[in-house]
């Protein structure tokens, strides 16, 4: 005779970055019999040598997060990255809690990256009867709903898919038509900063009494790996992530619009929001950072170009690099459309350069695990394309340095936009840019070893002695893109003598700055 089963409860997983109090996982939690696991392991911690502070700030939020739920009442197993018995892998972590037979089934929400969702849902296919995983309805577009609009495009562009997001939200509408009469402010939100022009003091966030446990923890346990912990000051709860997003929303956000894409020497935050750790992490509803940004408009202190350009960072290009990432892989992972094959330079992790701007970018990312999008698209991405340098050495990169780098946000962007080695997929053309872009937007090219005016020679910005060969020697997979049919109309003027000049002038830049093969040796 068939006993009758003593489980009665409920596992519920919760990954480092679904810290959310109406997570899927936990919509039916019945404290009394159900029991919330949260694991810090090493698999997670390594798999790229993410920042310290980028692993500082998952362990913290998670610790932070787990203290929240037992507040409630709510038991939670919480298995820290030092404790003897950590198997140090999520499935193994979960077989772990499974062992004394208490729990009928286990409840989980989808996760962000296709890695670990390989690795839980090889693990549910083998119990199916027992293992739930529910859709993460964090976001606003589902994987479902962005198949139906990607279903029959031969191209996917953001700008199509972000207009439906507005019009399925309502952000910025009146009735059926943008406010303002248009969906996009992107040309107003270009102003180089004018000279004394300085962003607003901003809050920061001092690390609480458990993030300097955890700060203290990840200095001893990860000592080699990047960056610095000295000047941690991310949000690692719901209240502090509020209160960022309120001063972002009150002090910042009415400038966001006209200097969003500004660089400055030594000023790594400018009018950004710092807070999409706070999002990825699950600590704010972006959807509900969205509507306050709204309510500022319309209470008239925040302008139109300020707020659409902050939605649409959310529901436009956030939304859409997850739909891409979904939609693509595994195959968009292997991507090269530029058959990209040198190494990264070593200055990138050293910062030792006399490049100016490059520098600023790599300390801010030692010092703070953080640089804004033009920093990482046209300074950092754009050179490593210019390079030519493998993406699969960008996309390590970004995912170690910066805190807010998930591989599903992360991968589109580099593979995508950055260094166009998914041949167009994300971003309608390759993002090169000679030097004249990084002095137009910033400060950095008056004080610059290098001379952002000359084209040659090894005291011209690299920019400049980089970007036309890189046309060049990428012309047969370029050079029908309708984007760039004037560079190469220009390059088609130059005779054949001195595209020749200017693929060896590229050459030698690339080998005297440590872009090469990965079986030659760089250059001293």
């Amino acid at each position: 005779m068939t006993q009758p089963s003593t489980r009665t409860g409920t596992l519920r997983l919760v990954l480092g970055d679904q810290l959310s109090d109406g997570l899927s996982a936990l919509t039916d939690l019945d404290p009394a019999r159900d029991l919330i696991l949260l694991a810090e392991v090493r698999d997670e911690a390594t798999y790229v040598r993410h920042h310290k502070q980028k692993i500082a700030l998952a362990f913290a939020a998670m610790r932070s997060f787990a203290v929240r739920l037992e507040t409630r009442g709510v038991s939670v197993r919480y298995v820290r990255i030092d404790d003897p018995d950590n198997r140090h892998s999520i499935v193994a972590e979960v077989e772990r809690a499974l062992a004394d037979g208490r729990f009928e089934r286990v409840v989980m929400t989808e996760c962000g990256e296709w890695r670990l969702a390989q690795a839980l849902s090889g693990f549910a296919s083998a119990s199916p009867s027992l293992v739930e995983i529910r859709p993460d309805d964090r976001f606003v577009c589902s994987h479902d709903r962005f198949r139906r609009w990607a279903s029959g495009k031969s191209q996917l562009r953001m700008e199509f898919f972000y207009r439906e997001m507005r019009r399925e939200t309502g952000l910025l509408m009146e009735g059926d038509q943008p406010a303002g009469g248009k969906w996009n402010y992107d040309a107003e939100n270009r102003r180089k900063l004018g000279k004394g022009v300085r962003p607003p003091r901003r809050l920061r966030t001092p690390p609480d009494e458990i993030a300097r446990g955890t700060i203290a923890d990840v200095a001893r346990l990860f000592p080699d790996h990047f960056g610095t912990l000295d000047a941690f000051a991310w949000p690692t709860t719901a209240e502090q992530a509020e209160a960022i997003l309120a001063d972002f929303i009150e002090n910042l956000l009415p400038g966001f619009g006209d200097w969003q894409d500004a660089m400055a020497e030594s000023e790594p935050w400018m009018w950004h929001g710092l807070i999409s750790t706070s999002i990825n992490l699950g600590l704010i509803d972006p959807l509900d950072a969205c509507r306050r940004a709204e309510a500022a408009w319309k209470a008239g202190r925040a302008p139109l170009n300020a707020v659409e350009g902050f939605i649409r960072q959310i529901i436009g290009w956030r939304e859409f690099v997850r739909g891409i990432y979904w939609l693509k892989m595994p195959e968009y992972a292997r991507r090269n459309h530029l058959d990209a094959d040198r190494g990264l330079p070593w200055f990138y992790w050293s910062g030792e350069t006399d490049m100016a701007c490059v520098a600023d970018t790599v300390r801010s990312a030692r010092d703070h695990a953080y640089a804004h999008h033009i920093q990482r698209l046209m300074v950092t991405g754009n050179l490593a394309m210019l390079l030519g340098v493998h993406p699969d050495a960008v996309d390590d990169w970004y995912m170690v340095v910066f805190a807010d780098a998930y591989e599903w946000v992360e991968m589109p962007n580099t593979r995508g936009m950055a260094t166009f080695a998914d041949g167009g997929i994300v971003g309608s053309k390759p993002y090169a840019a000679s030097g004249a872009y990084i002095d137009r937007m910033s400060d950095y090219c008056g004080p610059c070893r290098y001379d952002v005016k000359a084209k040659s020679g090894e005291g011209a910005c690299p920019f400049n002695r980089l970007y036309w060969g890189f046309l060049e020697r990428n012309r047969d997979r370029l050079r029908d893109n309708v984007r760039l049919a004037m560079p190469y109309r220009t390059l088609d003027g130059f005779g054949e003598d001195r595209r020749k000049a200017l693929l060896d002038e590229a050459e030698a830049c690339r080998v005297s700055m440590g872009a090469v093969r990965p079986s030659s040796e760089p250059a001293e």
